[in-house]
């Protein structure tokens, strides 16, 4: 198993040079722009409305209910690579943005409908934070947010404890309240380096 585990983090791991490579693709991922004291604005056109359900059977669009900024992750809650580093990290820079009196919600949508259910995934991302939403829909739902996001990703293998396991991207998008993405984040940032991105684009609770 630990092999297996190894195998997938390898061909996982390859977000963090930007690119997804399995079988003959290789999908570039768009280049991270240099973050400054003075944001800037994308210079591609990412992001887009979605309408899917939470791990509660509530419907769920693009936009924060409550207003708040979003860390949205394309993966699934049992996936034993890139998964396992980049939900926890979003957690803890999730924790860390509060100490900022900074509200953030970190958000997983499925790349696995049939494997992350309404039912599953609410117990297994609270294993990370109660703080999680996971999102799921159906097919064609969620294959609207997949092209909104140009996301990409392929089925590798079937594990035996974890069921199927996916080469998917790695990078975490950072969502305003109304659901526009602001940029891109990789998951080699420690939290503390994410925490201070993300920073830049917010307004305290309370602000106007």
């Amino acid at each position: 198993m630990r092999i297996a585990r190894l195998i997938c983090a390898a061909l996982l791991c390859g977000g963090a040079s930007g690119a997804l490579a399995h079988g003959s693709e290789t999908h570039a991922a768009p280049a991270i722009p240099e973050q400054s004291a003075a944001v800037t604005p994308l210079p591609w056109d990412i992001g887009g409305p979605f309408a899917l359900v939470d791990h509660t059977g509530a419907a769920r669009t693009e936009a924060d209910p409550d207003g708040k900024m979003q860390l949205v992750f394309f993966g699934y809650a049992n996936c034993p690579g890139i998964c396992n580093a980049a939900l926890p990290m979003m957690a803890e820079v999730t924790d860390l943005l509060a100490a900022r009196d900074i509200a953030a919600s970190p958000v997983l949508i499925t790349i696995d409908p049939v494997l992350d259910t309404v039912a599953s995934m609410g117990p297994a991302l609270a294993e990370i934070s109660d703080d999680f939403v996971g999102l799921t829909g159906t097919p064609e739902a969620l294959g609207l947010a997949y092209k909104a996001f140009q996301i990409s990703f392929t089925k590798i293998m079937d594990d035996p404890k974890h069921g199927p396991i996916y080469a998917h991207g790695s990078h975490i998008y950072l969502l305003d309240g109304a659901g526009k993405v602001l940029t891109l984040l990789p998951p080699v940032l420690s939290p503390d380096q994410a925490a201070g991105v993300i920073a830049k684009y917010a307004k305290p609770r309370g602000a106007s």
